[in-house]
This record gives structure tokens, C-alpha cells and sequence, in this order.
């Protein structure tokens, strides 16, 4: 039985949100699909500690939802015509769809094979935070509390890891498996507006997408040929 650890390439960055933000750089050869299988979910548990994050008042709630329905002109909005919007910088996120957030440290992703069986545990402690493009932190607080009031999702700033979370996984012949602890939690595509200059409608500033984990964590199981 053999144990080969994987590390991940990761840039760690501060954000203003009680937790960490990650932003992205590259990814290593180990790296998980992009799309969860429906045998993906090896283990699933509920992480020791967290930081929620900000949230939204139905007051502001109330105001972006106002503010998203506005329409995106075309030449920045500038005319004749004047409204009363306010001038205000937001978030607006879309399409959710469940992602495991990985974490990104030594000693929680593991690849062995081929054929055989994995013994896998989290051999470091650490903490799994929103995840956003680099250049994007600072946006990170305001994408994770409009995720929460949009989609009701209990996503949180940062959840912690422990050592331990043991666990075994058969590998198919002629394959190679892996297996890589992270937090069960979503990703969202978000895009930054901003009223335009006559406040009749709203222009984008950035976009991108963000992972969110939440405070369920475990391992993800995939399988390669190589």
C-alpha cells in the first residue's frame, strides 16, 4: 500500500470579510474535475469551527434587488434623461452549482495506484476560505453575503480542519485514484456594477467566479488513467 502526497500551488491573500480569501494562481496536476460526479461525496461531515462572514440587512437586500433590475445600456448611460437611483457600487451573483472546495495545504490530498486500495487522513490542520481570481479579494465579503441572501445557502467566510478524518477507498484496476479533503460549499459567477452617471441603469465593472465553502467538509474521491 503506498501514500504519495499532492501539493497544491496556492496564493493565500487577507480579505475584509473575518476569514481568508484565496485567490487562485494555477493549478497542480492532481487537480479535481471541475464537475462533481454523483460518486464524488466519499465523506461528509461537519467542520469544528468557522467564521460566517457579513451578512445582508433586508434593507440592502431590498435596495440591490432594486438595482439589479436595472438594464445595462449600451455608451454608459450618459443622456438627457436623469433618474433618481442612487450612485452605489454592488454585487450580483448567478448560477450556483454545488463545488468542493478544496484544502489547499500539505497532507489532505493524497494519489495511489494503480488498482489497489487508498488509506488516506489529514495529516495538517488549516482553514478553507472563499476563493475568488486574483485581483478579486477585496470583493470577497460582498460576494459571499449576496450568495447568502440570493440563494439562502448557509456558505460561510472560512471553516477549519482538523487532523484525523481518516478514511479507505478501493482503486479499479488499471486506474489511479485520488482522494482530497475540502469543504462541501458552492461556486457562483458575480459580477460588479455600479449605477450609471445619469442613474438610470447600471454598468459592469469586473466579473468572475467565486467558490464558497460552508461548514460541511470531507473527502472528494475522483479516478484518472494516469
Amino acid at each position: 500500500m503506498r501514500r504519495l502526497l499532492i501539493p497544491a500551488t496556492v496564493l493565500a491573500l487577507s480579505a475584509s470579510l473575518g476569514g481568508t480569501a484565496h485567490a487562485i494562481e494555477e493549478e497542480s496536476p492532481g487537480t479535481a474535475p471541475e464537475a462533481l460526479a454523483f460518486d464524488a461525496v466519499a465523506t461528509r461531515e461537519t467542520g469544528y469551527g468557522a467564521t460566517v462572514g457579513t451578512s445582508l440587512s433586508s434593507q440592502q437586500i431590498a435596495a440591490e434587488r432594486a438595482l439589479d433590475a436595472l438594464p445595462e445600456p449600451l455608451g454608459g448611460g450618459i443622456g438627457a434623461q436623469r433618474c433618481d437611483n442612487p450612485y452605489q457600487k454592488w454585487i450580483s451573483v448567478s448560477r450556483k452549482t454545488d463545488y468542493h472546495v478544496p484544502s489547499r495545504w500539505n497532507g489532505t490530498s493524497f494519489k495511489d495506484g494503480p488498482g489497489g486500495k487508498m488509506t488516506v487522513e489529514v495529516l495538517k490542520s488549516g482553514k478553507i476560505g472563499v476563493e475568488v481570481a486574483a485581483g478579486a479579494e477585496a470583493e470577497a465579503g460582498a460576494i459571499l453575503a449576496k450568495a447568502k441572501a440570493t440563494f439562502g445557502v448557509k456558505v460561510v467566510a472560512e471553516v477549519s480542519v482538523s487532523t484525523g478524518h481518516k478514511y479507505e477507498h478501493s482503486i479499479p484496476n488499471g486506474y489511479y485514484g485520488h482522494l482530497q479533503y475540502g469543504s462541501w460549499g458552492h461556486q457562483v459567477h458575480w459580477v460588479k456594477y455600479e449605477t450609471t452617471p445619469d442613474r438610470c441603469g447600471k454598468r459592469k465593472l469586473k466579473s468572475g467566479t467565486a467558490k464558497l465553502p460552508t461548514k460541511e467538509t470531507g473527502w472528494r474521491w475522483w479516478k484518472t488513467q494516469t
